[in-house]
């Protein structure tokens, strides 16, 4: 059986593309791990083979962001939807054991999925609150309104924590700066699904961050979490229910999960395994300052090739939080659009096609997209232009 292909040209935003290489280890190792004569998906997940490769990824996470000891890492069944219900309930229940009260969570809304996971805490009954909303704000998404223009209470002292998405997948909006240093003492959410290990952070500023794998680090089917340890002291079930809040499912519980080292049910192995490849191919590349170098690379090539034609190419962002991942944009004239995805497939450069809520086009450039095929679609984007301007 051949594992070799052609390197695609793709710019799906999720699941989305891996590197080769990664791609056909993953292969052997479904066939056979470690030489055991069984697969990487078939071991236990409670094993020794199973919980090394638990193990051996944290160990890579670890590596790669510098995770200070004060920060534990997890893995979860499930993406960001799962993290969407699992924070509020775990967070709060931390607020609860801290300050014997529910506290308010707060939330930044910059996009689509900032503000799916506002209204699930809503639907849970958290009652969450608002600190900004960009399209109140603005009219639209595709602006981070300056935290002047914030909703900022004088007193943070009942703030159970304030979530906000990092890279806003559909809108295109990224932030490029952290932006809660007048928030000190509130512990900090993010979600990182769609720019995770595409850059460093200081993870010592986050009481959470969680990312799901299948845009940047491994398939569908597992996410990823980075938790503050002091967060896992969480108040008991019984008291959260005598404040009338939601406790959270077992499976979900990050104190369970972490004392299971993350298999207290059956997590894939095989997808874990998955993202340990990938972690290993990005510390063999040089680690996130190299791949931020050339994260920046693409992205400000593509921007800048669009940027050359505004009668064609409109961008609904900001310059400022472009983001370096998910590039959007739409192209003026009637058919136009459809005209260009045909002329992409011909040129074997798929994905392109926008969300379904907003249409328009969207180039995601998550680590495994070289810079070779980010130059293949500006010279479609050039060739498109001139024809039709």
């Amino acid at each position: 059986m051949c594992i070799d292909r052609e390197e695609p040209n793709y710019f799906g935003a999720g699941p989305a593309l891996l590197p080769t290489s990664v791609l056909q280890q993953a292969g052997k190792d479904l066939i056979n791990y470690n030489n055991l004569g069984i697969g990487a998906g078939e071991i236990s997940h409670r094993s020794k083979a199973g919980v090394g490769i638990i193990e051996q990824t944290k160990a890579s996470l670890k590596e790669l962001l510098s995770i200070p000891d004060t920060h534990e890492v997890f893995f979860l069944q499930g993406g960001g939807t799962t993290g969407f219900s699992s924070i509020v309930t775990n967070l709060t229940a931390a607020h609860v054991k801290k300050h014997h009260k529910a506290g308010t969570p707060y939330y930044v809304i910059d996009g689509t999925w900032s503000k799916k996971s506002f209204e699930e805490a809503e639907r849970l009954g958290f009652n969450p609150k608002v600190i900004v909303n960009s399209k109140e704000i603005d009219g639209k998404f595709g602006t981070i309104p300056p935290t002047e223009k914030w909703n900022i209470p004088k007193d943070l002292s009942d703030a159970s924590f304030i979530y906000y998405c990092d890279n806003e997948t559909v809108n295109g909006v990224e932030f490029r700066t952290f932006p809660f240093e007048k928030f000190p003492g509130v512990e900090i959410a993010a979600d990182m699904s769609s720019n995770f290990l595409s850059k460093p952070v200081d993870v010592s500023k986050y009481g959470l961050i969680f990312a799901g794998a299948q845009k940047n680090v491994g398939v569908s089917g597992i996410s990823i979490y980075i938790i503050k340890k002091s967060l896992l002291d969480q108040a008991p079930a019984e008291e959260l229910r005598k404040l009338g809040l939601q406790v959270t499912p077992i499976a979900f519980d990050y104190p369970t999960v972490v004392k299971n080292n993350s298999a207290y049910n059956t997590i894939p192995t095989f997808t874990v395994h998955i993202v340990n490849l990938v972690l290993k191919d990005l510390i063999a590349k040089g680690g996130l300052a190299a791949q931020e170098k050339e994260n920046i690379a693409k992205s400000d090539l593509l921007y800048s090739t669009l940027d050359k034609y505004p009668s064609i190419y409109k961008l609904p962002v900001e310059k400022s939080v472009r983001s370096r991942m998910n590039i959007v944009f739409t192209i003026e004239g009637s058919g136009l659009e459809d005209q260009f995805l045909k002329e992409a497939e011909q040129s074997k450069l798929e994905g392109l096609k926008g969300h379904r809520s907003v249409g328009g086009m969207r180039a995601s450039l998550y680590n495994a997209v070289t810079l070779k095929s980010t130059k293949l679609l500006c010279e479609l984007i050039e060739r498109f232009a001139k024809e039709h301007q």
